[in-house]
C-alpha cells in the first residue's frame, strides 16, 4: 500500500476518535507507540497523521506534556478564522439564511418533546429578559435557536449552525445590548413551529432578524479594533 494512503487512513482513524468523543476536547491523546498499535501502522506514519491534524487545528502539541485535542471539527476552526471580527450585520444575514430554513423544517419535523423543550426555553428566555439578566438571556436565546436547528432534523444545516455558535453567541449579546424590538418574546415563532405552520414560522424569524439587520447602525455593527488586528 502506498505510504500516502497509509497516512490518509491514519488521519481518518485519529479524526474518528475525536469526532466520536472517544478523545474529548481538552484531553491528551495516547503517545505515539500506543497510537501505532491502535491504528496498526508505523510510528512515522502516526507522527505525520498527528501533524496533519495539528495543522487542521484539531490537535495541539504541548512541549513536555503531550498532544491534546483542541477542537472536534476542522470546519469549526476554518469558519472561526474566516469570521473573526466580522460585522454584526454580516453575521445576522448569515443567521437569517440558516434560521429561516431551520424554522421551516422544524415546523414540519419537530417532535412533541422538542415542542415542550422550545416552550420551556422561550419561557426561561422571557423570565431572564424581565429580570434583565444578560448572561441568562443570551444562554436561553442561544439554546432556543439551537433547539430549533436540532428540530429541523437536517444534520448538514445543524453542523453549519453549531460551527457558527461562537459568532452567533456574540451576535445574540449584541442584539440584546442594542434592542430594536418592542416584543422580543419569540412566542409567535415557537407556536408556529408547535402548530406545524412552516409559512408562519419562516415569516416570524425572517421578520425578527430583518428588523435587527435594519435597526442597528453601521458604527454599532463594526468589529472592535482588537478584532481587526
Amino acid at each position: 500500500m502506498r505510504r500516502t494512503n497509509l497516512i490518509d487512513q491514519a488521519v481518518s482513524r485519529l479524526r474518528q476518535q475525536i469526532t466520536t468523543g472517544v478523545w474529548g476536547v481538552g484531553t491528551r491523546i495516547p503517545a505515539e507507540p500506543e497510537l501505532a498499535e491502535l491504528i496498526g501502522v508505523g510510528r512515522n506514519t502516526v507522527r505525520e497523521a498527528v501533524q496533519s491534524l495539528v495543522h487542521a487545528g484539531m490537535l495541539e502539541r504541548r512541549q513536555g506534556s503531550g498532544t491534546y485535542v483542541l477542537a472536534d471539527s476542522e470546519l469549526g476552526n476554518a469558519m472561526g478564522r474566516e469570521i473573526a471580527g466580522a460585522h454584526q450585520r454580516d453575521v445576522l444575514e448569515v443567521r437569517r439564511s440558516l434560521e429561516v430554513e431551520s424554522a421551516r423544517l422544524a415546523a414540519l419535523r419537530r417532535t412533541p418533546v422538542e415542542v415542550e423543550k422550545l416552550r420551556g426555553l422561550r419561557d426561561s428566555r422571557s423570565a431572564a429578559y424581565a429580570r434583565g439578566e444578560m448572561d441568562q438571556m443570551v444562554a436561553a436565546d442561544l439554546a432556543l435557536h439551537r433547539t430549533i436547528a436540532h428540530a429541523a432534523h437536517n444534520p448538514v444545516l445543524l453542523a453549519l449552525y453549531e460551527n457558527l455558535q461562537d459568532a452567533i453567541t456574540d451576535n445574540i449579546r449584541f442584539n440584546f445590548e442594542h434592542p430594536v424590538h418592542d416584543d422580543d418574546s419569540h412566542h409567535a415563532l415557537v407556536e408556529a413551529i408547535a402548530d406545524c405552520d412552516p409559512d408562519a414560522a419562516m415569516r416570524e424569524i425572517d421578520r425578527y432578524l430583518s428588523d435587527l439587520i435594519s435597526g442597528a447602525t453601521w458604527d454599532e455593527q463594526a468589529p472592535s479594533e482588537d478584532a481587526r488586528r
